[in-house]
């Protein structure tokens, strides 16, 4: 029996509200936010999930499940 290295990818969305005066100023407050760990995606919404066999010589061809 072989083995095999398998990659699995999800992508999960939060929402949070930020109070600033423009978008880019919102988006470095979130940033920021994020860096620091106030704000967090876990659990989140799981909205896409994808699965790849990783080999050396191959570039990985994902798939969704």
């Amino acid at each position: 029996m072989k083995k095999f290295v398998i990659a699995i990818e999800e992508m999960i969305v939060g929402t949070f509200e930020v109070e600033a005066d423009s978008s880019k100023e919102a988006i470095e407050t979130a940033r920021e936010k994020y860096r620091i760990g106030k704000f967090v995606l876990e659990p989140g919404d799981l909205v896409s999930k994808q699965m790849a066999v990783i080999e050396s010589n191959e570039e990985p061809e994902w798939f969704e499940f």
